[in-house]
């Protein structure tokens, strides 16, 4: 009995000792804490002193060193984005130069859908007999189109000769509900364990599907992005473009591709695993970008996603300015949609860390960024116009046109591309992305006011037949 009333006594003791060692620690932390802000602050005190005199106070300066560390913030922001995406870029070309492939030759259905494609759908599915590959399918879906398209399809329709054997081409013919549901009807009619979706007006190269289903090989891929390039070239818009794809969807996907995390797969060019769709609930119509929507579904399953740099698909670009303000109008608009959608693993990033971080980089690009771009024009031309800093606006353009040549070199010469698409880069930041981010501007405060929107379409010329 003594003995366990000792022991009692003696834990007693020792926890009230532990008790009091805590508080002290307590104290002593308290103190420092107390020493080291009554020191900072009195080092605040004596540089406000100090400055204080030599300040001058008006609204002219304020408005001043506002523009200056509006250009610092601004220029800052720039670059981390600019070199974050060129270093995460350099290693997944590295990666992929060195990364050992092994052959992949699965059964693939080649989905193409139609809406009054007529004069490309052949020169699109004649593209696709080319392919450096024979166990495939061709599958049109013409989704109600309502010139000559369906007839034009049918010509095709039958086993056709392709570069190693006969290739079967099939043709669906459905009434039209957008090209979200064409893909899926294509898909359900599909027995292929992998299909790939394009655009009626898409080209692929003939290697395009061989290098981009080999990397089903692992089976955590789900979906493997392709490059899209404009075929249309040599003229002002389409130039511009084609230097907008290389630098600025290219390089990004490259990217993201090193940690498999691609967060659009275009709607070009696209293989997928058809147990990966069907997992994320197949294509949905209500966004304007189903691509992104089924990608970010793909991604929220737990699938990687990759970027095959030489799966190439050319596509016709927009002409036109006014052709080219409402196809980014309407993707803008869907990829807010689609985030939207995700709002729960925007906000949530215990549910899929990796949804997460490309929703806030989506949300950044979609909305902060052209913001920001299009606020610090405004300083400048202010700074420019009231204040007569003329030189601030010649040494920021200066330096924005010398990053843009550097990393248009940098991907042009990494995709082997046309050399003369560099020399646009002099105007790509301060003409072309402005105008692009004012129409995304535009199109967020719309997106946000709820005003509806019809999907609209590019008109066709026939690029390749021309």
């Amino acid at each position: 009995m003594k003995l366990n009333q000792q022991i009692i006594r003696d834990t007693l003791i020792l926890k009230d000792r532990e008790a009091h060692s805590r508080d002290g620690n307590k104290k002593g932390k308290l103190l420092r804490q107390i020493l080291i802000s009554g020191l900072l602050s009195l080092i605040l005190v004596f540089i406000i002193i100090y400055t204080l005199p030599l300040t001058v106070l008006s609204y002219d300066s304020l408005i001043e060193y506002a523009l200056v560390d509006a250009l610092v913030i601004f220029l800052f922001v720039l670059l981390i984005r600019y070199f974050g995406i060129l270093i995460l870029a350099y290693l997944y070309l590295n990666q992929y130069t060195f990364k050992p492939t092994k052959e992949f030759f699965p059964f693939v259905s080649i989905i193409v859908p139609v809406y009054n494609e007529e004069k490309i759908v052949a020169d699109s599915v004649k593209s696709l007999l080319d392919l450096n590959y024979s166990n495939y399918e061709i599958i049109i879906v013409n989704d109600g189109s309502t010139d000559k398209t369906k007839g034009v399809a049918e010509q095709l329709v039958g086993y056709q000769k392709g570069r190693y054997s006969d290739i079967k081409i099939s043709l669906i013919d459905k009434p039209n509900g957008g090209k979200s549901k064409a893909l899926n009807a294509g898909i359900l009619f599909s027995k292929a364990e992998f299909v790939l979706c394009m655009d009626g007006d898409s080209q692929l190269t003939p290697d395009s599907l061989k290098l981009a289903v080999r990397h089903f090989v692992d089976p955590e891929i789900g979906a493997v992005a392709g490059n899209v390039k404009v075929l249309n070239r040599g003229k002002f818009f389409t130039d511009l473009q084609a230097l907008e794809y290389i630098e600025g969807l290219n390089m990004a996907r490259s990217a993201q591709s090193f940690i498999s995390l691609v967060n659009i797969i275009p709607g070009p060019i696209g293989l997928f695993r058809k147990k990966a769709i069907e997992g994320a609930g197949y294509y949905s119509s209500d966004t304007f970008a189903e691509d992104a929507d089924l990608t970010l579904n793909i991604l929220a399953s737990g699938w990687k996603i990759y970027y095959e740099p030489n799966s190439v698909s050319f596509t016709e670009a927009p002409v036109k300015l006014q052709q080219l303000m409402k196809q980014r109008y309407r993707w803008t608009r869907g990829i807010l949609q689609s985030i939207r959608k995700h709002k729960k693993l925007l906000l949530n990033p215990t549910i899929n860390f990796g949804d997460t971080f490309i929703l806030w980089t989506m949300f950044y690009e979609a909305l902060i960024w052209p913001t920001m771009n299009i606020a610090a024009n405004l300083f400048f031309m202010i700074a420019a116009i009231v204040f007569g800093f003329t030189s601030l606006i010649l040494f920021w353009w200066a330096g924005l046109a010398l990053l843009d040549l550097i990393t248009a070199l940098y991907c042009v010469t990494v995709e082997k591309e046309e050399f003369r698409l560099v020399w646009y880069a002099i105007i790509y930041r301060m003409f072309f992305i402005l105008v692009i981010d004012i129409c995304k501007a535009m199109s967020t405060a719309e997106e946000f006011l709820g005003i509806k929107m019809s999907w609209g379409k590019l008109e066709r010329v026939g690029t390749a037949k021309a």
